[in-house]
């Protein structure tokens, strides 16, 4: 963790600064003291959990939340019965705030046998305003709720709730404040998110983002350039800008820049060697960031590209911005330009008012483009957004047989365009120790598929070039093509 800072020398006797991140540290040391007391009085440190429920950025988030617990000196884990437990939740679909009341319904009777259990909610879900009334009402156990846009906030919340006995609730409807430089505990010490910019101003009408991520705010591009050396320095071969449209990145800055300018900035950075994005939206996608990727020595060749529909009539109803025919010569200039390529999407099936019609256009949308792969969603009525209100709902027995035909495709489309680099050696980031068979190791190409390959632990974390002997669907069976270097690490 590059971003330590010694907690023995703040002075806990002067108030807490008002100067961001400094602040935080503050009650990060006022939280460890209270830790010490636990362990004195318990013969142990305290138990944290923090589940992840969302997205990439969601799981970045929660690699900040566990790296401030980790601090303060709580034993992280992935107990649910630990002495806190903290749910990052998404609100994305309905399913994902189910399982957070599923969750909370479990951890009831388990806080009335351990009334000193704490359990905390943060995330995109608690930006909704009957969500939180919900809890206050339902769920009076919880002791702690923040949202989104004070995440950064976390120690001094923490701080507040270990001194209430009342349910602490801190959110923002909005905000234009950006506050880095707190620890993370990454889940892997070779590869690393990296925020480039916050919130989304597209409001595509079935979405909820815009309204709990507020609008797009962009990082300074030397604040960014300076995190990702910072991580490289820490071991990091690997970065994953994220934001919700990246190819919006810079415009609100007050000496704007493109992201392709970003792009070519982190390239220089000695050590770097893969970059990865997410994710790009069609109307946004310039000729600049295209000769960007194609010309990239370190960009990875892999392209989130969400479609969501096939049909311009629905794409229109989404407020989307883009047609039919504007994606298909986007992609088409794609691949073009990178061959090699990798182009993955969103799809939407049941979008109000679709028809067999709209939903074949999508089908011809998916034979043409052919992507390696495609997250397929049944569309979720989310309140709070335009598409909720709309007349033509589709039914469900429709929308689950329309998606049943999506997948069947999609999945057959994917397992011939896997085949395409079968025979080649090309470079794989080892990721793990393969979990079915430990004389495997797991790790992905610049293209984004999963390669097993013979190995020991000591492979993980290398980029090794990889013979792919054998394609199995959406995965690649590969050995290293260098003999010698074979032998000398497969049984590290």
């Amino acid at each position: 963790m590059y971003n330590e800072i010694n907690l023995n020398q703040i002075a806990m006797e002067t108030s807490p600064p008002a100067e961001e991140p400094a602040r935080q540290y503050y009650f990060m040391e006022k939280c460890r003291r209270w830790v010490k007391k636990f362990e004195a009085e318990n013969g142990r440190p305290p138990r944290a959990c923090v589940f992840n429920m969302g997205c990439q950025m969601n799981a970045h988030d929660s690699e900040k939340l566990r790296g401030i617990l980790g601090t303060i000196g709580y034993q992280l884990t992935e107990d649910e019965t630990s002495d806190f437990v903290l749910y990052n939740t998404c609100t994305v679909r309905e399913n994902a705030n189910l399982k957070v009341y599923g969750h909370l319904g479990y951890l009831s009777s388990l806080k009335k046998k351990r009334p000193q259990m704490m359990i905390a909610l943060c995330g995109c879900m608690m930006q909704e305003p009957q969500v939180v009334e919900r809890i206050q009402k339902k769920y009076r156990f919880v002791n702690l709720v923040f949202g989104t846009h004070n995440l950064y906030k976390f120690a001094e919340l923490l701080a507040a709730a270990l001194e209430s006995d009342r349910m602490i609730i801190d959110i923002w409807k909005d905000t234009d404040r950006i506050v880095e430089d707190l620890p993370a505990d990454r889940t892997y010490p070779f590869k690393s998110g990296v925020n480039i910019m916050f919130g989304c101003n597209n409001f595509c009408s079935y979405c909820i983002v815009p309204y709990v991520r507020g609008r797009e705010r962009s990082r300074r591009p030397q604040d960014i350039l300076r995190e990702i050396e910072n991580l490289v320095r820490d071991g990091v071969k690997e970065v994953m800008l994220l934001g919700q449209n990246v190819n919006s990145y810079g415009k609100n800055l007050e000496e704007p820049v493109t992201f392709a300018q970003l792009l070519r900035m982190a390239e220089q950075i000695e050590g770097l060697e893969r970059i990865r994005f997410m994710t790009s939206h069609p109307k946004d996608l310039s000729d600049e960031l295209i000769e960007v990727m194609r010309d990239s020595r370190k960009v990875c060749r892999h392209l989130h590209l969400p479609l969501q529909s096939g049909s311009t009539r629905i794409l229109k109803k989404m407020n989307r911005r883009y047609t039919k025919e504007q994606y298909l010569l986007l992609t088409e200039k794609l691949r073009r330009e990178m061959p090699d390529l990798s182009l993955t999407t969103d799809i939407i099936v049941g979008f109000p008012g679709e028809t067999e019609e709209d939903f074949q256009e999508t089908l011809d949308v998916v034979r043409r483009v052919r992507f390696d792969s495609a997250f397929t969603f049944i569309y979720s009525r989310r309140t709070g957004t335009p598409a909720a209100v709309m007349e033509d709902q589709v039914p469900e027995d429709v929308v689950k047989e329309r998606f049943g035909r999506l997948l069947s495709l999609v999945q057959e489309i994917g397992q011939e365009t896997s085949l395409r680099v079968q025979g080649q050696t090309l470079p794989v980031l080892v990721e793990s120790v393969n979990e079915q068979d430990p004389s495997l190791v797991s790790g992905r190409l610049s293209n984004n598929l999963m390669v097993h390959l013979p190995g020991g632990s000591g492979l993980v974390g290398q980029i090794v070039d990889v013979y792919l002997k054998e394609c199995r669907g959406f995965y690649y069976i590969g050995e290293i093509a260098d003999s010698q270097e074979k032998e000398r690490t497969w049984h590290s």
